[in-house]
């Protein structure tokens, strides 16, 4: 039963398309926290050349950010430095907010971040826009996925107050009340929680806490930042550290994107969220959520605002949006032409085509349409 439920998770995350009009993460790539170059990693076929222009790109193009999109990223660069001759692309994947503290150093064209620029994050933008300030392009998005390692059990359904209380380290035992009452007939053993988080700076760990600010507001306490903000558990660096962590230890839990449970084995909490019944971890059912977000920004800025205390029937709440964060006007002008050569790319209908070749699927094309339009803008 456990060997058939990780198969069918990791067919479903590397398979599955999107529904209609839905955003899919399903593949998040290796969580590389040393900043190291990307450029060209991809093994996937390249784009036909004619495709993607190249008008205003020259010199080198560094960026770096959200590891999430690595994948992406690694495909992306590829076909674009195969067609636009002489021209670099280096995206360091490391976190997402290691690479908004680049951006807004104006060490990088643009950043990558799983979570939209916070106020304080826009006004020092301003210092490198100059004429103008940061602004949030989504590019991918998709499920965070709660891995779990406990022997004997291959099913554990919970629901936001009880994770909220395990990662506040108020739920210490696996066979606690709260948890047992939502797996009804599970033999939990009497095992000690281990509880893993990021010990970086993660938009994957503001999602979540998003998530839980929404959907268990009396028992999570703690602001939406990146980072982790509970006391007690043990930190571990990037999504690859957390799933490695969560994959060695019995009794351990943990949070990461789908791609990494389904790569090692990892199984996943199905979440109850007051519907029918609970939801599993699949990047089809993140996309039913995904699906009805809505654009909150303002001006050229395209944050999205997610519904993380969704009931509608197979959608899972818990999931993340990937931005690519520039500056509206004011880039720098030896980087702007690639920039915006690169992103046009990106945003395009053939670049995001060729995101299925990585395990993502495209962005909603009316979505996309505004992201199109406000690269074009860039100045």
């Amino acid at each position: 039963m456990k060997l058939q439920r990780k198969n069918r998770l990791r067919a479903t995350a590397l398979g599955a398309l999107a529904v209609s009009g839905a955003l899919v993460l399903t593949a998040c790539g290796s969580d590389d926290n040393t900043g190291g170059d990307t450029g060209g990693g991809s093994s996937k076929s390249a784009a036909p050349a004619s495709n993607i222009k190249c008008d205003g790109a020259e010199g080198q193009l560094r960026a770096s950010g959200s590891s999430a999109q690595k994948n992406a990223m690694d495909l992306w660069v590829k076909n674009y430095m195969a067609a636009c001759s002489g021209v670099e692309v280096n995206y360091s994947s490391s976190s997402s907010g290691e690479g908004i503290v680049a951006f807004n150093q104006g060490t990088v064209g643009f950043a990558g971040s799983d979570s939209a620029l916070k106020p304080e994050e826009v006004a020092e933008s301003k210092k490198v826009c100059k004429t103008g300030q940061g602004i949030n392009l989504p590019m991918v998005g998709g499920p965070i996925a709660i891995g779990f390692h406990l022997e004997g059990v291959d099913k554990l359904t919970l629901d936001a107050p009880t994770l909220a209380k395990i990662f506040d380290t108020k739920i210490k035992k696996w066979n606690d009340p709260a948890i047992a009452k939502l797996n009804d007939g599970v033999k939990l053993p009497d095992k000690a929680i281990q509880a893993f988080h990021r010990s970086e700076d993660s938009g994957t760990t503001q999602n979540l806490g998003k998530y839980l600010n929404a959907a268990a507001p009396s028992d999570w306490k703690y602001e939406a930042e990146k980072k982790w903000p509970a006391p007690g558990g043990q930190a571990a660096s990037g999504s690859s550290g957390v799933a490695s962590q969560v994959k060695a230890v019995d009794g351990a839990i943990g949070y990461f994107e789908l791609s990494y449970a389904t790569s090692q084995d990892i199984t996943t909490v199905d979440i109850n969220t007051g519907g029918s019944a609970p939801v599993e971890a699949t990047s089809e059912n993140a996309s039913k959520a995904i699906a009805a977000a809505k654009v909150k920004g303002t001006g050229k800025d395209l944050a999205l605002e997610l519904d993380y205390t969704t009931k509608a029937e197979g959608a899972y709440p818990i999931v993340l949006v990937t931005y690519e964060v520039v500056c509206d006007t004011g880039n720098k002008a030896e980087t702007l032409g690639t920039v915006k050569s690169f992103l046009t790319y990106t945003s395009s209908e053939d670049g995001q085509k060729v995101l299925t070749e990585a395990g993502y699927a495209p962005i909603p094309e009316a979505i996309n349409a505004k992201v199109r339009e406000t690269v074009a803008g860039l100045s």
